[in-house]
């Protein structure tokens, strides 16, 4: 029942008493205290064993070390398993390997973990599907997928044994991780095909892959797969298919699958309504947005930062700073502690209005805070600033870096970039491109793009063809704007037409199909 203050309120009782306690009391004892995340106790516990002359059996050992991995102290876990070897305290079971395997597998140590069960093989104690699912999880998780194929392999073909719908689990969400979605549902046609039942979490794996890829119908087969199955869809299958067509703009079947959860009894979570909030803010739908935010305090729900932050964004990208400023304020008053993410949001929407000027005040009165070391937080006022023709505020920001000490990215780079051109200063802007190698930050892409673009408009052709040749050089290619000024500038004879070979290299493949 998990009572397990009250199980040593009673162990308590039994030695004020008197009552004879032996291995079975204490091993229940320890592993309640282990349980409530007092180990310390545990251990004091394993003392009075000793001097009760009770010797310590594999059971007391395994839930000492499951506390101590239960309480994230691998390395004491450690130092405790190699004195059990060393001293021979007792002989460690699979549960004891197993137990230390997942210590080591929750630091991330797979190579040890590995090592942990060939040992364990070694010493005559067989793994179970518990040990290998526990690598093939941590492997999975820290995308070592085909390593973690490997030694599937090797339970099943080498040691027998069978896997379950843990380690089909483990394998599926590891391929949808790295977006190798054909594979996973291979695996979970094998494991169909296999006589494994398939449990709801298994099926989410797959439905949130296919929904984060914007392939909505593919995760309606799957869902369709569990009903099939007898399997119920949860409120997370729901949450991630509403997600899904949410981030597809299709809110009217987003809406539709929500109704569809109420009516089968589900209650939306905060997760349900911030996906639909998200979605109605992406389709500049505000009023619906603002009626859903509005709806969750109604439901008893409490906004949360995800909440908040969605709706500021919506409310600034259709120019409404005012009320998206206030539900700023408002956050503040429900006790909602702004992250880094809002306080970016806010700035953005800002500079994004014409709001200079508002978005530096809140800046520096933010003081001394992790924002004003943060080079996205600079890039965003950068490039807020020279979009409203204030390249005097970007170019003391842009100094504010080297006095802070703070690496400016390639972005922050493009950004001046981009801010030196709009304004003629091509000189200034073909400097600052040369500067970036010296400082160790490569040209982009789009930095070359950009300068290349304000060659073009400023009528600075000199040096047109030996950038387009350092594009080529290093791979990169022309953008449709680019491409669509370079012809305007042949056409009129400003450029040279012997280039259109060097420039042809240099355009998309998917864009000279399209042509």
């Amino acid at each position: 029942m998990k009572h397990f203050s009250h199980s040593l309120e009673l162990f308590k009782k039994m030695c004020a008493l008197g009552v004879p306690v032996d291995k079975f009391t204490m091993s229940i004892s320890i592993k309640c205290c282990c349980q409530l995340y007092r180990t310390n106790d545990a251990f004091a516990l394993l003392g009075f064993c000793f001097r009760r002359s009770i010797v310590p059996d594999v059971f007391i050992v395994n839930a000492l070390l499951d506390g101590l991995v239960h309480e994230d102290r691998i390395l004491e876990a450690e130092i405790f398993f190699k004195k059990l070897i060393k001293q021979k305290l007792c002989e460690p079971n699979v549960v004891t390997y197993s137990t230390m395997i997942k210590g080591l597998c929750k630091i991330g140590n797979n190579i040890i973990a590995i090592q942990l069960l060939r040992l364990m093989v070694e010493r005559g104690c067989k793994p179970d599907v518990v040990t290998y699912n526990t690598i093939i999880d941590s492997l999975c998780k820290d995308q070592m997928i085909d390593d973690a194929f490997k030694l599937f392999k090797e339970m099943v073909f080498q040691k027998r044994i069978s896997p379950d719908v843990i380690t089909y689990s483990c394998l599926i969400d590891g391929l949808c991780k790295l977006d190798r979605l054909e594979e996973a549902s291979k695996m979970l046609k094998e494991m169909l095909d296999g006589g494994i039942s398939p449990d709801v979490q298994t099926f989410n794996i797959l439905v949130d892959a296919f929904c984060k890829e914007g392939k909505v119908d593919e995760a309606e087969d799957v869902i369709n797969i569990m009903f099939e199955r007898g399997i119920v869809p949860d409120i997370v299958t729901y949450n991630s298919l509403i997600d899904g067509y949410c981030l597809g703009g299709e809110m009217s079947k987003a809406k539709m699958i929500f109704d569809s959860m109420v009516f089968r009894g589900l209650v939306p979570d905060v997760v349900t309504y911030n996906s639909l909030l998200n979605g109605y803010c992406n389709s500049l739908k505000i009023d619906e947005a603002m009626d859903l935010f509005n709806e969750i305090t109604r439901k008893g729900l409490k906004h949360d930062v995800v909440t908040y932050n969605t709706m500021i964004q919506g409310l600034f990208q259709v120019g409404r700073c005012g009320d998206a400023r206030k539900l700023f304020d408002e956050m503040h008053g429900k006790g909602q502690m702004p992250d880094q993410l809002t306080y970016g949001i806010i700035l953005e929407g800002l500079c994004n209005n014409h709001q200079i000027e508002e978005a530096l005040f809140l800046f520096h009165l933010l003081g001394d805070s992790k924002l004003n070391t943060d080079i996205v937080v600079y890039n965003i006022l950068i490039d807020g600033a020279s979009k409203c023709g204030k390249l005097d505020i970007a170019k003391a920001l842009f100094h504010d870096l080297s006095v802070k000490c703070i690496k400016p990215s390639a972005r922050t780079f493009t950004v001046m970039i981009s801010g030196f051109c709009g304004e003629g200063l091509v000189i200034d802007a073909k400097q600052l491109f040369l500067k970036m190698e010296e400082s160790g930050c490569s040209p982009n892409n789009v930095t070359y793009n950009v300068l290349l673009q304000g060659y073009l408009r400023n009528k600075y052709f000199d040096d047109v063809e030996m950038l387009l040749h350092d594009m080529d050089g290093r791979g990169y290619f022309l953008d449709v704007s680019t491409m669509s000024l370079l012809i305007d500038s042949i056409a009129a004879g400003s450029v040279d037409t012997t280039m259109f070979k060097l420039i042809r290299k240099l355009v998309p493949k998917e864009l000279i199909a399209s042509l």
